[in-house]
């Protein structure tokens, strides 16, 4: 190998290593603020008002239920009947757990939702398919479905809410890239945000939803009243039995 390659090979080398740098500089820069000042909102305990929406969000802290344990890190199916019951976090793979889990126990008619999100690719797959099959879902009283689990909650054909459920959305990751350029980084972002539009879109949501998700931050958390959830669609019945 030449002299002049070997200093090519190492410029590019240089190149990478500084621009892997410069990313992790500007990516802590981002985290330390939250760091040093995490958010002071409410917890999820007390309740929203007209401008008072903003919670804190801690989905490690959430719990299944007043006195049970935590949410499981992903996603459970617990059918009874022809009602499916699925609890925890949104987990990359669950979508195909989900499939995998209804077509070998299905049909179900209805779904209830208690999740504090996660994944947002799969959260997308598996409004789809709940979409496909036909399936309500449902939101039982004082459960949670927050950051992506609302796009699972748009899937059903209807979309029933009780009036003590919470319902609420932020920003998302869309996955962090240390390799290539911060534009391309961006451009995942922006990528992501368009396929969630387009998704709300054709679950006959109104993509104006994101406009609440895309100004509260990721250690927060924007929980929609009921009127919202009827404006935007997300309901199609809010109970309160």
């Amino acid at each position: 190998m030449t002299t002049s390659a070997q200093k090519a090979i190492r410029w590019i080398l240089g190149l990478q290593v500084g621009l892997a740098l410069l990313l992790f500089a500007g990516d802590l820069g981002a985290r330390i603020p939250q760091l040093l000042s995490p958010s002071v909102a409410p917890t999820l305990e007390r309740l929203v008002s007209p401008g008072d929406q903003t919670r804190r969000y801690a989905p490690r802290r959430m719990t299944t239920g007043p006195d049970t344990g935590p949410m499981p890190r992903r996603l459970t199916f617990q059918p009874f009947g022809d009602v499916l019951t699925m609890e925890g976090g949104i987990a990359a793979g669950d979508a195909a757990r989900f499939e995998d889990f209804l077509d070998r126990e299905g049909p179900f008619t209805r779904i209830r939702l208690n999740s504090p999100g996660g994944s947002v690719g799969d959260a997308l797959d598996i409004g789809r398919r709940i979409r496909d099959a036909g399936i309500i879902t449902e939101m039982q009283p004082d459960t949670f479905c927050l950051s992506a689990c609302p796009y699972i909650l748009a899937g059903g054909t209807e979309r029933r809410v009780h009036i003590t459920a919470s319902v609420g959305v932020h920003q998302h990751y869309f996955g962090e890239n240390i390799v290539l350029p911060a534009f391309t980084a961006v451009e995942d972002i922006q990528r992501g945000q368009g396929e969630v539009m387009t998704y709300l879109n054709d679950m006959g949501i109104d993509p104006l939803l994101m406009r609440h998700a895309l100004v509260t931050p990721p250690d927060e958390i924007y929980v929609l009243l009921p009127e919202e959830l009827e404006t935007y669609r997300l309901a199609t019945e809010i109970g309160a039995s």
